[in-house]
This record gives structure tokens, C-alpha cells and sequence, in this order.
């Protein structure tokens, strides 16, 4: 990979997970530490990040969302996986709550047509879910976030206050052992914190670049999750970390 390739996938990195260390970013770019120090130190006098102890951070706005034409290509083969082992564990009958990720929206074009009902903040999951003639759909409705096609806000949260759900199938930005979950958009957050309220057990979509990552918004510590579904490139500490908390982990 060439220097300038390289420099602009880590802006790219670090600005879709907001924050990242040194140590991730020589192992994503197969290159020393010292490499990615320097190649900061350039990125950063650029205006292009900021550095920080230990790593780097975005320097866009943290609460701005990234639009969902762009989430829906990034990292799509290890979502589509994720989605498609997250399926595995919804049985017929079910109440179930999807957020408004793109890893959900998968999740529905992989969902077998089965007596199901979902609840869902994301206009492209019930859009998909429409097609499937067994599946009941309810939707949140709330203050519309343009770029990622979501309700959120106080409407959206007081309405999932009306039910229960066996499960709660939930995306994030971060997931760090002592941080817990975490997101960029704060209206995200807490409508993630309350579908976990509602639901019986919590299933966490999250790719293996997201671990280790801590962003803007806290959803939850790692204790409240029963079940984890990643790649295989997770890091053993992770691995340990989930086994220590009796958290299931899935990896495809």
C-alpha cells in the first residue's frame, strides 16, 4: 500500500470510529507503531485528525452521523455475515427490537418470512420487512434523523415504553471492556438504552474494528449484554473479557 493510500484510510478509520490507538492501527495497516506515530504527526499537521495519548481522534463534529449510503458499503461482507448469524437466533412467535444500523437492515433482508413482530427506529429496516408477509411491524415514530433514516428523541422513547420484546438486536461504534458500549450520536444512545430496557436479553452486532473503541455516548457496561456477534479478527483480550463476564460470543 502506498504512504498516501495508506494516510487516507486512517483519516478514513478514524473518522468513522471517532477515536483509535496506535497499537490497532499499526496491526489494521501491517506496519510498526513508529510508522503510524509519524504518519499522525504528518495527518495531524495537515489538519486532517488530532492526536491524542496513545492514538488519534476525529476532529469532526462527533455528534454528526454518517450518512447511511456510506455506513451501508463500509465493512458490508463482515455486517452481512454478522446479520446473517444474528437471524439464527430469532424462533417464531418472537417480539424482537431492531435498531436503526445498517447490520439490522441486513439483518431484515436475511429474516425468513415467520410469524414475528418488530419493533424498529429505522425506516429502511421496515421498509424491508414490509415485503415479508408474516412479520408484523411497528414503528417507533419520533424526530427524524435525515442521514441515518431514524426516529430518535423523546417521542420514540416513551413509545417503547408500551412494550416488552424477547430481544433487543443492537449496533454501536465502540465496544471497550472498561467503557462498555458507546455511540457517536447521543440521540442514538439512549434509544438503544431504552430497547434494552425492554427487552429480555440483548444481542450486540459490532464488527471486530470497533472493539477497543470508545465514543461520544455511553449505552451500557459489557455486564448488561448477553450475547456478543462479531468476525473472527476480534482480539483474545476481548474474547477473555466476555468469557469473564459470561457474555456469549459469536464469531463468523
Amino acid at each position: 500500500m502506498l504512504v498516501a493510500e495508506r494516510h487516507r484510510k486512517i483519516v478514513e478509520v478514524v473518522n468513522e470510529r471517532l477515536s483509535i490507538r496506535v497499537t490497532e492501527l499499526s496491526k489494521l495497516f501491517n506496519v510498526t507503531e513508529e510508522t503510524i506515530r509519524r504518519d499522525l504527526e504528518k495527518l495531524e499537521k495537515e489538519k486532517l485528525l488530532r492526536r491524542s495519548h496513545g492514538g488519534a481522534v476525529s476532529i469532526q463534529e462527533e455528534q454528526s452521523e454518517v450518512s447511511y449510503a456510506e455506513r451501508e458499503i463500509t465493512n458490508a461482507i463482515e455486517k452481512r455475515a454478522i446479520a446473517i448469524e444474528a437471524v439464527k437466533l430469532i424462533q417464531p412467535n418472537q417480539q424482537i427490537v431492531l435498531d436503526a444500523s445498517t447490520t439490522t437492515w441486513y439483518m431484515a433482508k436475511e429474516m425468513p418470512d415467520i410469524p414475528l413482530t418488530v419493533i424498529t427506529n429505522s425506516i429502511k429496516v421496515a421498509i424491508e420487512l414490509s415485503k415479508k408477509e408474516q412479520v408484523k411491524v411497528i414503528s417507533t415514530g419520533g424526530m427524524l434523523l435525515p442521514k441515518s433514516l431514524s426516529y430518535v428523541g423523546p417521542l420514540a422513547e416513551r413509545s417503547l415504553n408500551m412494550y416488552h420484546v424477547n430481544k433487543a438486536f443492537i449496533s454501536c461504534k465502540g465496544v471497550h471492556i472498561e467503557g462498555g458500549l458507546s455511540d457517536s450520536n447521543e440521540w442514538q444512545a439512549l434509544l438503544k438504552r431504552q430497547m434494552m430496557s425492554i427487552a429480555d436479553e440483548t444481542i450486540v452486532m459490532a464488527d471486530s474494528t470497533k472493539f477497543g473503541v470508545r465514543t461520544f455516548a455511553h449505552i451500557t457496561d459489557l455486564q448488561q449484554i448477553s450475547t456478543i456477534i462479531t468476525d473472527s479478527n476480534i482480539d483474545h483480550a476481548y474474547i477473555q473479557a466476555c468469557d469473564e463476564r459470561g457474555i456469549q460470543l459469536i464469531s463468523d
